[in-house]
């Protein structure tokens, strides 16, 4: 729990363990989802969880990893500020509801690691839950150049994949949106 307001709440976190059983990182989801579905479906995650308010990098064997959860993967600027840093992989575990997953998953998921220019994995969870959820699945590798490298589908199961890290170069001089990459003014608005 996390200590925050009124009281303690809960944080929605990914944590990283090292090889040796510590834990090195904690990233506690930023965007809490609290939406109302065409589908009946109405989720209210701030009620019992409290925001994180920073994006986490941390250094791992296969490079610098960024953290985020499930909503988050809405929020580009989240991933621009990864992408300014460098990062090789973003790693999103996930529950995505079953109409929010169809429609959104597969393209979210994609265009982040193409705008990112890393590797995003996302575990997430499948099928129906004790509360009455039923989530979308489809733990998905994507690598940088927006190919979808495994799709687990909607079974539950455990799966490895040998990341090609060479990609991220390959890809970053292609299209070399780090460098090209111009900051952007406030938007003005003509009459």
């Amino acid at each position: 729990p996390v200590v925050h307001g009124a009281g303690p709440q809960l944080a929605n976190r990914s944590i990283v363990i090292s090889a040796n059983g510590e834990i090195i990182a904690r990233y506690d989801k930023i965007h809490l989802f609290d939406v109302d579905l065409k589908s009946g479906e109405s989720w209210r995650e701030s009620s019992a969880y409290v925001g994180g308010e920073t994006p986490v990098i941390v250094d791992t064997p296969l490079g610098k990893m960024g953290l985020a959860v499930c909503y988050d993967m809405r929020f580009p600027d989240l991933f621009s500020a990864y992408a300014k840093a460098g990062v090789d992989i973003i790693t999103l575990p996930s529950a995505f509801t079953v109409p929010t997953g169809a429609a959104h998953w597969h393209a979210l998921l994609r265009a982040r690691a193409i705008e990112s220019e890393c590797f995003v994995i996302a575990a997430a969870q499948c099928g129906a839950h004790e509360d009455g959820r039923e989530t979308f699945g489809h733990s998905l590798v994507v690598d940088p150049w927006g190919e979808v490298v495994l799709d687990m589908g909607s079974t539950p199961g455990l799966a490895f994949v040998d990341l090609n890290l060479d990609k991220i170069a390959e890809v970053r001089q292609q299209i070399p949106v780090h460098q090209n990459r111009r900051a952007i003014a406030e938007p003005r608005f003509c009459e």
